[in-house]
């Protein structure tokens, strides 16, 4: 079940894997979690989820898809 607070997608719209990066500079994700972002299950959005939001968090920034909050 999605979380409630969350976007259906981390996208940002500042795809960076689209000009070849590996990780996305907009959202975090890895070229294969964007391309492949609607075929993942629950589970393993899930866990991509986690890992973004503690990415962000180890940062001390807000995740950049709760900014515009």
């Amino acid at each position: 079940m999605p979380h409630p607070n969350r976007p259906d997608s981390p996208c940002v719209a500042i795809c960076s894997t689209a000009l070849g990066d590996e990780i996305c500079m907009g959202c975090g994700r890895t070229f294969f979690e964007v391309a492949n972002w609607v075929f993942l299950t629950d589970e393993e959005k899930e866990a991509v989820w986690q890992r973004l939001e503690a990415h962000w968090v180890a940062r001390g920034l807000r995740p950049p898809w709760e900014e515009s909050k």
